[in-house]
């Protein structure tokens, strides 16, 4: 073994079995043809590009080139609802696809729900796309185990995310191990160490010690330089060079809105933040009515919108409240998820109150630009929630109602921290990733500077 390619094993940037791209559809963008055309080498791949940026377009270009390259079909799973938009796509863009549901493959382009993967056998796919794959978290350990194992028996593999949860090294680790490479415990063996935290901890260790992990002093760049190896990560053009032209989100309105209740809590005089868990999910419910209220005052005037919600009672009170509104709930069926989800796409719903956990992933709702949300801890689940409307090809401005009480102030405060935390993290992603490529291509283009004494 030479000694460059004992160091290429060392930082793990191997290609993972890619080809040459047999065709780059014309109608993508410039930086849309450099995605797929990194993506279509490196075989198995990340593009983690923010909402509205045509991820559908660049996996329908993804899949086309393998099923070329190897004749057979390639599988795309999505969230609900999300297959009949990457149909009606294909169709657009002249790609032979079609959506599945009986575990068959219907056109060299095959479109199912993750809930159906379970009727479907990897051996007739040479390929699989993971749309929206940040949502795996969300499933239960069976569907995640279904779509883990259907994965390892796939050559070609793609993930397609807008949130690669930039301040979760656990879903960069998991993400790699999906696509066949570095391991999620190999990743933290070799890029981090752990610190014991009383608080404040991404994580829990051993013997119910919070720990904390982070990356090893000489390992930034070297991290980096292996994510880079395996994933792209971009919010708009110029994030890789280009102009960014069309790609310009039209103002964000996010208002908060504190609901005093009706009366304070048991045995106190002032209502007090509450703290910890159990605290909060009393609140909530104590606060029930007052801030379903609030929601449906701030969307009675809406030609179209969501309410967001986080409890099955939430859901019932809001859809009694709010003229025109229908209400989708989990314990639907998967078809009826899907009509009510596509009617309000089509515009046939006024108001559609729902959860972010179930509607929260891959759907364009640039028709729609108000919503109202009630905040919890979980940042990813507001991303999307707002990025179902705020995003490329929405023309006005989008109205966030943020709608808390003085007791959910600490649920808010952890909120917009945590939202301040990834769009820092998200940057720092961006900048690493392209000077690790420049690296990585050897490009130097930056003069230096000598000594004055020479």
């Amino acid at each position: 073994m030479s000694y460059d390619q004992f160091l290429a094993d060392r930082a793990q940037i191997e290609n993972l079995g890619g080809f040459e791209p047999l065709i780059i559809p014309e109608h993508l963008f410039d930086f849309q043809k450099v995605l797929v055309d990194f993506s279509v080498r490196h075989g198995r791949s990340g593009i983690f590009a923010d909402c509205g940026m045509g991820k559908t377009a660049m996996e329908l270009a993804w899949a086309e080139n393998v099923y070329r390259k190897s004749g057979r079909p390639v599988l795309i799973l999505t969230p609900l609802a999300v297959g009949r938009q990457i149909a009606l796509e294909a169709e657009r863009f002249g790609h032979d696809a079609c959506v599945s549901r009986d575990g068959s493959a219907k056109a060299p382009i095959t479109i199912t729900n993750y809930e159906q993967l379970g009727k479907f056998s990897a051996y007739d796919f040479s390929g699989v796309v993971c749309d929206e794959s940040s949502i795996l978290k969300n499933f239960d350990g069976v569907t995640k185990a279904q779509v883990t194992e259907f994965m390892r028996l796939i050559q070609y593999r793609l993930l397609a995310t807008a949130t690669a949860a930039p301040n979760d090294y656990t879903e960069v680790g998991t993400s790699s191990e999906a696509l066949g490479g570095l391991g999620y415990m190999d990743m933290l063996s070799r890029f981090f160490v752990n610190e014991d935290r009383s608080s404040s901890s991404r994580g829990r260790g051993f013997g119910g010690k919070q720990v904390e992990w982070r990356l090893k002093g000489h390992a930034n760049t070297p991290f980096w330089r292996w994510v880079a190896s395996w994933a792209r990560a971009v919010r708009k053009p110029s994030d890789l060079g280009f102009e960014d032209g069309g790609f310009v989100l039209p103002p964000l309105n996010e208002e908060v809105h504190l609901v005093s209740p009706n009366r304070a809590k048991e045995g106190s005089l002032f209502d007090l933040p509450a703290y910890g868990l159990a605290e909060e999910r009393e609140e909530s419910r104590r606060t029930l009515n007052e801030r379903c209220e609030k929601s449906a005052h701030l969307l009675s005037g809406a030609d179209s919108g969501v309410a967001w919600c986080q409890l099955n009672e939430e859901s019932s009170t809001l859809t009694k409240m709010i003229a025109g509104g229908i209400e989708i709930r989990g314990s639907e069926s998967v078809e009826a998820k899907e009509e009510k989800l596509a009617a309000f796409s089509r515009g046939e719903i006024r108001v559609l109150v729902t959860k972010a956990s179930i509607a929260g992933h891959g759907l364009n709702w640039q028709h729609s630009h108000t919503m109202t949300y009630f905040p919890s801890h979980s940042y990813e689940q507001m991303y999307q929630a707002v990025r179902r409307m705020w995003r490329f090809g929405q023309v006005h401005q989008v109205d966030v109602h943020l709608i808390t009480t003085p007791g959910g102030e600490n649920v808010l405060k952890n909120l917009m921290r945590k939202s301040q935390q990834a769009d820092e993290m998200f940057s720092q992603l961006v900048a690493e990733m392209s000077n690790a490529t420049s690296v990585s291509r050897n490009v130097f283009d930056k003069e230096m500077e000598m000594p004055s004494w020479l």
